[in-house]
């Protein structure tokens, strides 16, 4: 017989549910289950609902009771990472404090280009115990699943290590972690020849590897003009979107232009949009395209956030993730960084949760988490309070005592050394 375990009873349990995937949402839209509480079977929720009530439904379930006041919501989702890379770019952040540019900080040995190079001196087994240390460290702040990029190799033999050390992780790692090939992240130092020379080289020699090898089936672009421009960038997302590959961009970070690219191309995501004006905003509103706001870089860069506001009341779609990677966000933490943009964009909590939860889940093409109903996979955040209201407020000091990922209780901050 199949166990089922029953978990409860929770002050609240937040289930994300009934709610629209785009614009703007009001508190009063969020459902709150009272004294409830979740059954779980395999890896998915069967029910959730009144405590008492599944207790006399499923009277075979085993109850993992939970003593004192606990908040369950669906496990976060980030969807934008760059957690497998090598190297320390502490000095960038310290020059850049210190009032240094972007080129005096390249010119100086810093940048993209110095993960770059510590990276490929990385083996594919340091780079997937730092992936799994990081990821873990992701999953005990709440977050159980995470997109990861590559982007640090550029070239054909640097990106495949990349992905295979993200997918050696993933089977070990305590969140689930969702690939997305980022080889075109900037025209590499060592590479002679073009933009648009690179891009056709990588689009020809390593795209039949990652289908070869199931590598990943997401591609993903540095439209900006640091990297590589929206005409460069055509045949490159032509050629993914012919074999296949979803597509998501790094937009408008610096200079508008990539989320035009973006809906063009049907991408899944546009991701950064921190210089999207009201042309990008309202082209993001009318599309299917998710827009990805990513606070941690806004942070660590010191500049403007993503006009998360005026998005959601065009009309769009608002995920947000953390950007972790080595230079311009290097935080990492997921529901610092939600909570910190829902105060500067004044941001509703429901907005708030919904961009790391369905929304963000909408933004990695999963239809099976996000939510706490039936038939998703029983992925919970548990947190000690008796109003949910209490982790947003507290922006993001207050930590998950426990989280739940595939079914499974994989940590307990209890029983945490």
């Amino acid at each position: 017989m199949t166990k089922r375990t029953l978990i409860g009873p929770f002050v609240q349990i937040i289930p994300m549910t009934g709610i629209k995937l785009k614009g703007a949402i009001s508190d009063n839209e969020l459902a709150i289950i009272a004294e409830g509480g979740i059954v779980i079977e395999n890896k998915a929720i069967v029910a959730t609902g009144d405590f008492e009530d599944l207790k006399l439904k499923y009277p075979e379930a085993e109850i993992h009771v939970l003593k004192g006041n606990h908040i369950c919501l669906p496990g976060f989702i980030d969807a934008h990472t760059h957690i497998c890379f090598g190297g320390s770019r502490a000095q960038d952040y310290a020059m850049r404090n210190a009032g240094k540019s972007y080129l005096e900080i390249a010119n100086a040995g810093g940048g993209i280009w110095d993960t770059v190079t510590q990276t490929r001196k990385s083996s594919i087994e340091e780079l997937t115990k730092s992936t799994i240390k990081r990821a873990n460290r992701h999953l005990k702040n709440g977050t159980t699943t995470l997109e990861v990029k590559s982007g640090y190799g550029l070239t054909v033999d640097e990106e495949l290590k990349m992905l295979r050390a993200v997918k050696e992780a993933n089977a070990k790692a305590l969140p689930e972690l969702i690939s997305t090939c980022l080889a075109a992240h900037m025209l590499p130092k060592d590479f002679e020849g073009t933009e648009k020379e690179y891009l056709k080289m990588i689009s020809e020699e390593l795209f039949p590897i990652l289908k070869e090898e199931n590598l990943t089936h997401r591609v993903d672009a540095f439209i900006e003009q640091s990297a590589f421009s929206a005409d460069e960038i055509q045949a490159y997302f032509s050629k993914a979107s012919e074999i296949n590959f979803d597509i998501t961009v790094h937009a408008d970070q610096f200079s508008a232009g990539g989320s035009k690219v973006a809906v063009d191309f049907n991408a899944i995501s546009a991701d950064h949009l921190e210089a999207s004006g009201d042309t990008e905003i309202a082209l993001l509103a009318q599309s299917d395209t998710i827009s990805v706001a990513l606070p941690g870089a806004s942070i660590g860069l010191g500049c403007d956030f993503t006009p998360a506001r005026k998005l959601l009341d065009a009309g769009a779609a608002l995920a947000i993730a953390s950007d972790h990677n080595p230079g311009s966000a290097p935080m990492g933490d997921l529901l610092t960084q939600a909570s910190i943009l829902g105060t500067f964009e004044k941001l509703t909590n429901a907005e708030v949760l919904a961009g790391i939860t369905f929304r963000a889940a909408a933004a990695l093409k999963l239809e099976d988490r996000g939510k706490l109903e039936a038939g998703l996979l029983a992925d919970l955040a548990v947190f000690h309070s008796d109003n949910y209201q209490d982790i947003l407020y507290n922006q993001g000091n207050l930590k998950p005592c426990m989280i739940w990922k595939n079914g499974e209780l994989v940590f307990d901050r209890h029983k945490a050394p």
